[in-house]
């Protein structure tokens, strides 16, 4: 089965968004876990970083892996809302830190859509009359 340009934009997009969460996101919260405190909006107690790092893990593996990735995407989207939810409790700016989430989100949402067939059949974009 030869993959179309609309799969390979989708896998391009799931990569980059893997990419991110693997170097951007949870690398720190294992590696340097005191830089991680320090750029976690405040609110997050310190001891949480890790157990938020482990669960960001398992949601992109599980993301990663076609027969989970809708599970994984699922459980990604419950983060990014956490996220987004800290951000605006703790006052950061709107456009980059407590949107941002909702970025990686129509990457990570939107990258799986072009990459699976069976998503865009249980979701399709319909044209309204």
């Amino acid at each position: 089965m030869k993959a179309t340009p609309m799969v390979w934009t989708g896998r391009v997009l799931s990569g980059l968004f893997v990419l991110f969460m693997l170097g951007a996101s949870i690398a720190p919260k294992f590696l340097m876990p005191e830089i991680a405190r320090e750029a976690s909006p405040q609110g997050v107690p310190g001891s949480a970083i890790l157990l938020i790092g482990v669960l960001e893990l398992v949601a992109t593996l599980l993301y990663v892996w076609r027969r989970t990735a809708l599970v994984g995407a699922i459980m990604m989207t419950a983060i990014l809302g956490g996220a987004i939810a800290t951000h605006m409790n703790s006052g950061s700016p709107l456009f980059s830190h407590t949107l941002f989430g909702v970025y990686l989100g129509l990457v990570m949402w939107g990258g799986l859509w072009l990459r699976d067939a069976d998503l865009r059949q249980r979701l399709p974009i319909r044209r309204v009359p």
